[in-house]
């Protein structure tokens, strides 16, 4: 049995581009000549050792007390009758109270805010706020421990609201164990165990209202985020991750998690979606990159031990389909962000009034949440914080030099970046690529090594500016640059574009 599931997760890793054959002798492909196949990156031992302690058991307590206040509606925030301690605006007290008690744990390393607003009516037979009606997030603060990288911030979060059927009902039973408190349990859990750590990035954990009613948490939160210039390099949306364990489905997937990213990014302006499809970078958005480096990190994190291992599976859409999530929000203003959810959705048990009808149990219940597989995508979630907010910064203005008139050097391919802002000294650059057709990448080499290859160059400047030369031509891969340190961690790739004439994507 143990073989079997290590064969499967073997073979989840080669459907997703880890492993590929093609025909014809590999050794005269000028794309196989240099470099090796992707290796998972070391584990960090103090990233290891703080995942390990996420708990399914302290998850468990979490969404039972989230679905103790028994309809979390948004929109409840205006009601006047509703019993003591229950409705939306209770909840938020007690996830404050979380995040104020895992700070007093760690001597005050977050920074609790509250970001409240009134959301205004909306028009339209379908509006789902018609009146005036408070909102407010709830977010916890992890100061970089490094002055020079503190700026970049990584946030994860999940929304805390929860709906019966009528989107509109705040008074009936809407528990909404999974539909998310399962994503605010992960958050949380996020908090808890690397609030243990001392990271040079900034974490920065949330739990935000008003999803059902239209995302409203999240785009107040996403404009904020805008508008003070926050340098958010990712955002990992929790949505759905409670692993439904309906007696007697044989589909559900105990050991994947979707996660969902966008093509096109959702802000690019008519002349960049036109370079975009010019250059065959339909899915090299900087979300679709944080996916890639997601199932990076899942390769040293959560592919082991059999038992408990999660596999992310990368669905390149932003979402499920013709459904949305407080990602779209951050996308919508530029940001890199992804969905996490469930491999297999039971509707029974999403946006249903509790009931039993015609033998069928409806309602999102906590009966219905498997506690060990929330636990496991939060392990990825966090190793996933740890592991960007320990890896040196991207690099910038990745390009390819303008090239003039046709001659055999363009079967070469020159690259050119420069080092992202205060990179640490012991920054280091990889080069990775991979076939235009595969959805990972296959292939890296440090950029170090290029000395040793024949027609193979890299020179780099004082001022933190870098050049490579590879014997690989760009019409058949596409390249990406990273940034690496000592202890090996990893940026997320960045694709280069040319420098001329084209103008830059914005991040």
């Amino acid at each position: 049995m143990k073989s079997a599931c290590l064969l499967l997760v073997s073979l989840l890793f080669t459907a997703h581009g880890q492993s590929r054959t093609h025909s014809g002798d590999a050794a005269h492909r000028d794309l196989d000549a240099i470099g090796a196949p992707i290796r998972p990156m070391p584990a960090d031992p103090a990233i290891a050792h703080a995942i390990s302690q996420i708990s399914p058991m302290q998850i468990q307590h979490t969404i039972a007390a989230l679905v103790s206040f028994r309809n979390r509606s948004t929109v409840s925030s205006k009601e006047k009758d509703l019993a003591p301690g229950t409705g939306v605006t209770a909840a938020a007290d007690w996830i404050e109270t979380q995040f104020k008690d895992i700070s007093a744990a760690c001597n005050g390393c977050l920074e609790v805010r509250r970001d409240s607003f009134v959301q205004p009516a909306g028009t339209g037979p379908n509006a789902r706020v018609i009146q005036p009606t408070p909102l407010t997030n709830i977010y916890a603060v992890m100061r970089g421990s490094d002055p020079s990288q503190a700026a970049r911030m990584i946030l994860v979060t999940g929304h805390y609201d929860s709906r019966a059927t009528d989107v509109m009902d705040t008074h009936s039973e809407a528990p909404g164990a999974n539909d998310d408190a399962s994503g605010v349990a992960v958050s949380l859990e996020c908090a808890r165990v690397l609030s243990k750590l001392k990271l040079p990035a900034t974490l920065i954990f949330v739990a935000v209202a008003g999803e059902e009613q239209g995302l409203f948490g999240s785009k107040h939160l996403a404009d904020l985020a805008k508008q003070q210039d926050w340098h958010l390099e990712a955002v990992l949306n929790n949505d759905i991750v409670g692993g439904n364990r309906t007696p007697g489905d044989k589909f559900q997937d105990p050991h994947s998690v979707r996660v969902f990213s966008e093509s096109v990014p959702s802000n690019a302006p008519p002349e960049e979606i036109r370079r975009i499809l010019q250059l065959g970078y339909e899915s090299d958005s900087s979300s679709r990159e944080l996916s890639r480096a997601i199932f990076d990190v899942a390769r040293t994190y959560t592919a082991s031990p059999v038992g408990a291992s999660l596999v992310p599976v990368l669905e390149f859409r932003r979402d499920r389909f013709l459904r949305g999530g407080d990602h779209t929000s951050f996308n919508q203003d530029g940001f890199a962000a992804v969905r996490f959810t469930e491999w297999r959705e039971d509707f029974n048990h999403q946006h249903q009034n509790v009931r039993v009808e015609d033998g069928i149990r409806y309602g999102d219940l906590l009966e219905f949440v498997d506690f060990n597989y929330v636990a496991r995508v939060a392990r990825l979630n966090a190793a996933t914080m740890a592991e960007l907010a320990s890896a040196p910064p991207e690099p910038i203005d990745v390009q390819y030099p303008a090239e003039r008139g046709f001659s055999n050097a363009l079967n070469n391919t020159t690259i050119q970046w420069t080092g992202g802002p205060d990179a640490p000294a012991d920054t280091r650059y990889e080069i990775v690529w991979r076939t235009l057709d595969a959805p990972d990448w296959e292939r890296s080499i440090p950029v170090e090594r290029l000395a040793n290859v024949t027609d193979g160059k890299f020179s780099s400047t004082p001022e933190g500016q870098f050049s490579v030369q590879l014997p690989i031509s760009k019409d058949n891969v596409i390249f990406g640059v990273r940034a690496v340190d000592d202890h090996g961690h990893r940026s997320p790739a960045v694709v280069p574009w040319p420098a001329t004439p084209a103008p830059r994507p914005a991040r």
